[in-house]
C-alpha cells in the first residue's frame, strides 16, 4: 500500500471509530429499559474495536448497566439525570437554564438536524446529547460543531458525573477523548459555569414542551 493510500486509510478508521464511539456513547445514554439492555452485549463487543480510552470508557459503562437489575438501572438514571441540574443531557441547558434564549438555541439545533437531513425519530429534544451524538456519527461537521458551540457544558457534565462517581461519566469521557484538547477559553468557560451553574430564571419555552433538566420518562 502506497503511503497516500495508507493515510487514507487511517483517516477512513478514525473517522469510523469516531461515528462508533459517537454511535455507543449514545446508546448507553438512553433511559434503562429491555431495548437498551437487549443491546448491551452487542454494545460491549462493538466496544473492543475502538481505541483503548474509548474502549474502556464505554465498557464500563455497559459493565454497570449489566451489573443493575432493570429496576436498579432505571432509578438510578432518574436520581442521575433527572434530579441533578449539573447532570441534564440537554446541552442548551447548561448556557441557558430556562430562559428564553434557550428557545432560540433549540431552534437553532434544530435547523442543524434538518439542514444535515437528519430525522430525530426518539422523541428527544433536538439538543439531547443522544440525538447530537446520533447527528455527529451521521453529519460529522454538523453534529461535532455543535458540541464545540456547548463545550463547556459538555465538559461540565463530564466533571459533575466523575465527581459522583456516575457509571455514566464514562460515556461522556468516550466522547470527549474525540474532541480537541480544551482552549484557554474554553477553560475559563468550564470553570465559569461550574461556579455559576446553569441560569435559573424560568420562562416559557414555546414551542417546546421539555423536562428542565432530564430525561425521565
Amino acid at each position: 500500500m502506497r503511503p497516500g493510500e495508507r493515510r487514507k486509510a487511517a483517516r477512513e478508521l478514525a473517522d469510523a471509530q469516531r461515528a462508533l464511539t459517537y454511535r455507543l456513547a449514545a446508546a448507553v445514554l438512553e433511559y434503562p429499559g429491555e431495548e437498551q439492555r437487549a443491546l448491551l452485549p452487542d454494545v460491549r463487543q462493538a466496544a473492543a474495536t475502538l481505541p483503548e480510552e474509548q474502549a474502556a470508557a464505554i465498557t464500563g459503562v455497559v459493565d454497570r448497566l449489566l451489573a443493575w437489575d432493570a429496576t436498579e438501572a432505571a432509578a438510578e438514571y432518574v436520581a442521575t439525570f433527572d434530579l441533578k441540574r449539573r447532570h441534564s443531557l440537554y446541552l442548551t441547558y447548561f448556557a441557558y437554564g430556562d430562559t428564553r434564549k434557550r428557545g432560540v438555541a433549540l431552534v437553532e439545533f434544530k435547523t442543524a438536524c434538518r439542514t444535515a437531513g437528519f430525522e430525530i425519530v426518539s422523541g428527544e429534544l433536538p439538543d439531547h446529547l443522544g440525538v447530537v451524538l446520533e447527528l455527529a456519527a451521521q453529519a460529522p461537521e454538523v453534529g461535532i460543531d455543535l458540541m464545540l458551540r456547548h463545550r463547556a457544558g459538555l465538559e461540565l457534565l463530564r466533571l459533575s458525573l466523575l465527581e459522583d462517581g456516575s457509571p455514566w461519566a464514562g460515556a461522556l469521557t468516550a466522547v470527549c477523548a474525540t474532541l480537541p484538547a480544551l482552549s484557554g477559553d474554553d477553560r475559563e468557560a468550564v470553570a465559569r459555569l461550574a461556579a455559576q451553574g446553569p441560569p435559573e430564571e424560568e420562562v416559557g419555552l414555546d414551542p417546546f414542551a421539555m423536562p428542565s433538566t432530564g430525561a425521565h420518562r
